[in-house]
């Protein structure tokens, strides 16, 4: 199988009080809050990271000066790993790397995508449950679950400030109820002091922006026939890979809380289907009248598998 790089401990409910509410739209409103809080308060968390992989310790700063969000994400062991914004751009800096600017609007390796979603638009397709409240890192929070109505993608339990509004911990969980990750805050600090500690980074020489290439208007001969519900494509190219002759035709899709890719490539065997799963991430492959099928991301094995069976070519004209 052709390899194509897209890029959990606790139970919940276990420290819950017994407050258990339907799904109601208020609760949007209130998880709109977080997204705000987050991208509009001073403020620092001292977080743990949690998955199938390991453990790892970050610390998220994130400051506003004159409309301009200031960010910093440093993970805490090893290696020093750092990301930066400042405005509209994100800068990485990885051991052995030249660092490099991204554009961005915030930085996404710091906290789960649930964070900074659009719950206006999630609404149409996600119940947002209220559940109770319960303390974290010693302070209250209100606890919501998110769920998508069709089934088709994994859920989410928020762990959000009473006070500030800001996540302090989300599970991401699979349809068993298995925790996939765990973000889960330790401590906190909110207020100028963390304006001041992020001040010097208005004058920080930071690495220039990366010219990504224009994107092309692709035209491709297959189409998918089922999608998760609220899931749109939001790009398709068509690559070389490396030390692989023929190019990779790829959409990809995202309902603004999890992404994928569906990739199309002619087969060079007759292996049949084939997947892979590693924490939130699956691979699932097949081949079919001399392609290969691969579909990658976010997505429980049975939806990446529906969407890959559900694959049409177009017929050449004779």
């Amino acid at each position: 199988m052709k390899q194509i790089w897209l890029s959990v401990c606790l139970l919940t409910g276990s420290l819950l009080h017994s407050n258990i509410a339907s799904a109601q739209p208020a609760s949007g409103a209130i998880l709109q809050q977080m997204s705000s809080a987050s991208r509009s308060l001073n403020y620092e968390l001292a977080y743990i990271s949690i998955s199938k992989q390991g453990i790892d310790s970050l610390r998220y700063r994130h400051a506003v000066f004159d409309k301009q969000p200031l960010g910093q994400l440093l993970h805490m062991d090893g290696p020093r790993r750092e990301v930066l914004q400042r405005g509209g751009g994100i800068s990485y800096f990885e051991p052995g790397l030249e660092p490099f600017t991204l554009s961005g609007d915030h930085i996404v390796d710091a906290m789960p995508a649930i964070v900074f979603a659009d719950f206006d638009y999630l609404a149409k397709y996600y119940d947002f449950i209220s559940v109770g409240r319960t303390r974290i890192s010693d302070r209250s929070c209100d606890v919501f679950r998110i769920v998508a109505r069709d089934g088709s993608r994994y859920s989410y339990v928020v762990w959000m400030d009473t006070e500030t509004k800001l996540p302090l911990r989300v599970d991401l969980l699979d349809r068993d109820g298995e925790t996939l990750e765990q973000y889960r805050v330790i401590s906190v600090l909110v207020g100028d002091q963390v304006k001041n500690l992020m001040k010097g980074l208005l004058e920080a020489n930071l690495p220039p922006l990366l010219t990504l290439p224009a994107a092309e208007n692709v035209k491709l001969a297959w189409n998918t026939g089922w999608l998760p519900e609220g899931v749109n494509e939001v790009a398709r190219n068509r690559r070389k890979l490396p030390n692989v002759a023929e190019p990779v035709e790829s959409r990809l899709f995202s309902d603004g809380l999890f992404s994928f890719s569906v990739n199309v490539s002619p087969s060079g065997n007759n292996v049949g289907q084939q997947f892979y799963r590693q924490g939130r991430r699956t691979i699932q492959t097949e081949i079919r009248n001399g392609n290969e099928i691969t579909v990658v991301g976010e997505l429980p094995p049975s939806t990446a598998k529906r969407i890959a069976d559900s694959i049409s070519f177009k017929v050449s004209a004779q």
